[in-house]
């Protein structure tokens, strides 16, 4: 792991690359405040690790990763006290108060570090800590070629159901929404960096518009993100009772 410096570079030297380089970028400057752990749920203790190690145990796994980029707050010293520096793992703290404002400013440091416009970047979320290693060259190898790019989704199986506002009787089902073409969006999410970068500019000059992820800033300049198949245990951990039910997915994958 290095930190960003004047001159270092995680793209390597000498001349261009051939064919567009993969990067993974991890914004990892949230406070967790839905998960009600003690500090930031990147670095809560899960099956004796911190949280956010998993995560990227998995995405240095991938051998069509040039690099991967954790993007930190800028006060951040848990990173570095808990040991999870590793070799193919750099860090920017260019965090921001948003999830995009951390990824735009991820990217700008991916630039800095000599990554180049034309070359992908994979957007993960530190929380996704059972990403498969083997779904993130699925969705390379399905949008490499691709000219717009894409993400891991499942078409959603449940009914979904729409709520009223809480009332003296509590939230309410308003309407069933018809479940007929609807996917959960997952990470990574994989955009060209130039492509992106530009996409998040917009959205972020926009106060009409929210970016939940990088998939609604690419879609709100008329593009439409390639939809790959992920997996049923790449979720968010999000939720108290989440932790839970990470740890024994990943102690049964331990063996």
């Amino acid at each position: 792991m290095t930190s960003i410096g004047r001159g270092e570079s995680i793209a390597g030297r000498g001349d261009a690359p051939t064919r567009p380089r993969c990067f993974a970028l991890v914004p990892c400057a949230g406070i967790g405040a839905r998960a009600a752990a003690q500090g930031p749920k990147q670095y809560a203790p899960l099956a004796g690790r911190p949280l956010v190690a998993w995560t990227l145990e998995s995405l240095v796994q991938v051998e069509a990763l040039s690099a991967t980029l954790v993007v930190l707050a800028p006060d951040d010293t848990q990173f570095d006290a808990l040991g999870l520096a590793r070799p193919g793992v750099a860090v920017a703290r260019a965090g921001g108060a948003t999830r995009a404002d951390s990824v735009a400013g991820g990217i700008d440091a991916l630039l800095a570090l000599g990554a180049l416009p034309d070359d992908w970047v994979l957007v993960h979320d530190a929380a996704r800590c059972l990403l498969r290693p083997e779904a993130v060259q699925r969705l390379i190898e399905t949008c490499r070629d691709d000219a717009v790019g894409g993400l891991l989704a499942l078409p959603v199986a449940d009914t979904l159901k729409r709520s009223t506002a809480e009332g003296a009787l509590g939230e309410r089902v308003e309407l069933t929404v018809p479940r007929t073409a609807i996917w959960a969006a997952q990470t990574p999410q994989m955009f060209r960096i130039g492509l992106l970068r530009e996409a998040l500019r917009a959205g972020l000059a926009r106060a009409d518009l929210s970016i939940t992820d990088e998939a609604s800033a690419i879609e709100a300049q008329g593009w439409q993100p390639r939809l790959v198949r992920g997996d049923f245990d790449n979720f968010k951990v999000t939720w108290p009772e989440d932790f839970a039910l990470a740890e024994r997915l990943l102690r049964a994958r331990a063996g």
